[in-house]
């Protein structure tokens, strides 16, 4: 049995029963600043932390700081020198110093030509292994040397608007590596010869792997209808159809059909086409289009304003009018106003005078409704001219369109 105050071999710490320290004290020395007592991951003992040393997670340190996983980063990557207290210290074994990084990821001994034995072969600066060349020079090491003079490849590079290559890209001995380049080695979405074109700028959501430049998403069972005979449409499984609406030259979209003005914006998204009905009155003569939107006046509602808010009806004879031969109210799928049934805006697929057509309740094949080649009108493939079948999926022509 130890006695009061005695040092104790194994711990290395004084027994409690001799602490002097009031308790305040205690957790003062033990607490990081602003934060919890021996970090939360252990127990104060007369202004002394005891970490836990269970597997897995040891921790260590005055304030059990240290955690062996600390220099582990986001991505998964460990540090690439020796982790100690949540910090890499890199492996320079002669001190150069050319192992760096705050997880030592940099090596600048890439950067060493092997024949002269000079970073970046004393004509550029190294960055975290990468040589970044002066003028004239280029190459991994900047090893290779330009044959043109530094004014005229400043010259070629600069873009219309001044900058070099457009700030998209890399000056090389007068020509403009694009920074966008295509896995494949074709033109990626910037390109030109000062990488003055970004076809981003045709997009309204970036993906690089889409081709929907210069177009809208339509989602009205109308659209749908107008657009049968239409090429520039195309069809899918989803809830939406893409419509494209122009094309993309150098990073601006040119609307089509040319000279159609009723298609514009910078992504050729307006379409005041959507405004007009099947005889090509504009919002019913009761409001005006804005963006392929109807405002309507007061007192009218709809998508086309075709709806009065004034009813003479009453309620029960309205609901008479809209009740479906099952005597449900809209076929559950709308709402009745004076007599007639307002189909849900939020499910556009949804149409008839009772809400009772679904388009997309039509025959599949290969997933895609009417297999791609034709509408779906309230539960019937309409298929496109030269196809045929019940999900539109036998072609009756000699050759594929």
């Amino acid at each position: 049995m130890r006695r009061p105050g005695c040092f104790d071999k194994l711990s290395g710490l004084k027994s409690t029963s001799s602490c002097r320290l009031s308790q305040s004290e205690s957790e003062q020395r033990c607490q990081i600043p602003g934060g919890k007592l021996c970090n939360g991951k252990g127990q104060c003992n007369c202004g002394v932390c005891i970490c836990q040393v269970t597997e897995p997670g040891k921790y260590y340190g005055p304030l059990c700081e240290c955690h062996e996983w600390v220099c582990e980063t986001y991505g998964g990557e460990i540090c690439a020198g020796t982790c100690h207290c949540g910090r890499c210290k890199c492996d320079n074994l002669k001190g150069n110093g050319l192992i760096h990084g705050k997880y030592c990821e940099c090596d600048d001994r890439e950067c060493i030509d092997e024949e002269t034995g000079l970073m970046c072969t004393g004509h550029g600066m190294c960055y975290c292994g990468n040589c970044y060349c002066e003028a004239g020079w280029h190459g991994d090491k900047c090893e290779l040397q330009c044959d043109i003079a530094p004014w005229e490849i400043k010259k070629k590079c600069t873009s219309p608007n001044g900058k070099i290559c457009s700030n998209r890209g890399t000056c090389v001995c007068g020509e403009c590596i694009c920074h966008d380049v295509d896995p494949t080695g074709d033109w990626g979405d910037i390109h030109g010869d000062t990488c003055e074109c970004d076809e981003r700028n045709c997009k309204a959501a970036y993906d690089r792997y889409s081709d929907d430049f210069c177009s809208a998403l339509r989602a009205a069972a109308a659209q749908l209808k107008r657009a049968r005979n239409s090429n520039s449409c195309r069809l899918n499984s989803s809830r939406k159809m893409t419509v494209l609406t122009g094309k993309c030259e150098c990073g601006r979209c040119t609307c089509f059909p040319p000279g159609e003005s009723k298609i514009y914006g910078k992504l050729c998204e307006c379409d005041d086409r959507q405004c007009e009905d099947n005889d090509g009155n504009v919002c019913n003569d009761q409001g005006t289009c804005s963006c392929g939107r109807c405002i309507c006046k007061d007192g009218w509602f709809g998508k086309l304003c075709q709806h009065p808010r004034k009813c003479n009806m009453a309620e029960d004879e309205s609901k008479s009018y809209c009740e479906s031969a099952d005597g449900v109210l809209c076929s559950g799928k709308g709402s009745c106003h004076c007599g007639k049934c307002i189909c849900s805006p939020q499910e556009w697929y949804i149409s008839g005078e009772f809400c009772e057509c679904d388009d997309q309740d039509c025959d599949k094949y290969d997933g895609l409704i009417c297999t791609g080649n034709g509408i779906c009108n309230c539960g019937n493939c309409e298929c496109w001219e030269g196809w045929t079948g019940h999900a539109c999926e036998i072609w009756l022509g000699t050759e594929y369109p």
